[in-house]
């Protein structure tokens, strides 16, 4: 856990720091919160999760977030344990619910209460599993126009003359 500096700068979306005089994130366009702004959601969201139960009872409403194998499940179930966001493995209904019964994949629940956070640190680690974190994805939303004169590859950010059907840099194809 890095130390959040009260006289410095943060995002709110990607984390980075910043100094003082800054007001905007250059990655992500959105206006910077002060260093006690950051330690009051660090300390916020540390109550949160020392406050949350890991029990769950037949009262809370549950639901479905991921589908897999018994071994992927219990993974992710791991995951969120650390997080202490509570969450069971349930099997289709009418199978036998131990995920060795017809495909062998079960449902990962988590209670409804819980959906926002449980669903931020499975992005983190599906980020960092796929080393998406560390990738610049402005140019994921790009769109080939072989009419233009100049088209940018979604995959790899290549500036090329779109006469081709595939990417002279990474051999993408379109």
């Amino acid at each position: 856990m890095r130390y959040t500096d009260p006289e410095l700068k943060y995002c709110p979306s990607c984390d980075e720091e910043y100094r003082a005089e800054m007001e905007r994130c250059v990655s992500c366009d959105v206006d910077l919160i002060s260093g006690q702004e950051q330690l009051a959601m660090e300390e916020a969201a540390k109550n949160k999760k020392e406050s949350r139960s890991m029990e769950i009872s037949s009262d809370d409403e549950m639901a479905n977030i991921r589908k897999g194998t018994i071994h992927d499940m219990k993974q992710l179930q791991s995951l969120l344990a650390v997080e202490n966001i509570p969450s069971m493995l349930a099997g289709e209904p009418g199978k036998c619910g131990k995920g060795c019964c017809g495909g062998g994949e079960l449902y990962l629940q988590i209670k409804v209460s819980d959906g926002e956070d449980a669903l931020r640190v499975l992005a983190i680690d599906f980020q960092e599993k796929t080393s998406l974190s560390s990738h610049d994805l402005s140019t994921a939303h790009a769109v080939i126009d072989t009419g233009a004169a100049q088209s940018t590859c979604p995959a790899c950010g290549f500036s090329f003359v779109a006469t081709s059907s595939t990417c002279p840099d990474c051999g993408l194809c379109f």
